[in-house]
């Protein structure tokens, strides 16, 4: 059980809002057993969604994945390269989609992966992205 949004811990750099990545996941057999008419409208709110952040300048970026029967998975054993289809690990829910954001801290990045239409059907894991220094 999660803390209470007032005790939730604030992360904030100097003044700067903090980026956060929401990982949208969902089962896939579920996503694929909705008839066509509903995947529509929930593509829209989607779309709707996406303004909204747009509007109020918290969204960097975003992307709906492919199924993960196309992803690869590449990792390095005894110095050679090895690649695998599909995902690494099994599991319940997998990673559908994403959303970059920023937000002043995390109950805001939290407020704004409560809007994502996944959160009534999965998951959507609230990720602070972890800064680092301008590459030169």
């Amino acid at each position: 059980m999660g803390r209470p949004m007032n005790q939730r811990r604030r992360i904030q750099r100097k003044g700067q809002d903090m980026k956060y990545l929401l990982l949208i996941y969902e089962k896939e057999a579920d996503w694929a057993a909705i008839p066509e008419a509903e995947k529509g409208k929930i593509f829209q709110e989607y779309m709707d969604y996406s303004k909204r952040i747009r509007k109020s300048g918290n969204y960097i970026g975003g992307e709906a994945l492919q199924p993960v029967s196309n992803a690869t998975t590449v990792r390095e054993k005894n110095g050679k390269i090895l690649t695998t289809d599909g995902p690494f690990a099994e599991t319940r829910e997998q990673l559908g989609g994403f959303y970059l954001v920023e937000a002043m801290d995390l109950d805001e990045a939290i407020g704004l992966a409560k809007g994502i239409p996944a959160v009534r059907t999965g998951s959507i894991e609230v990720r602070p992205i972890m800064p680092t220094p301008p590459v030169a």
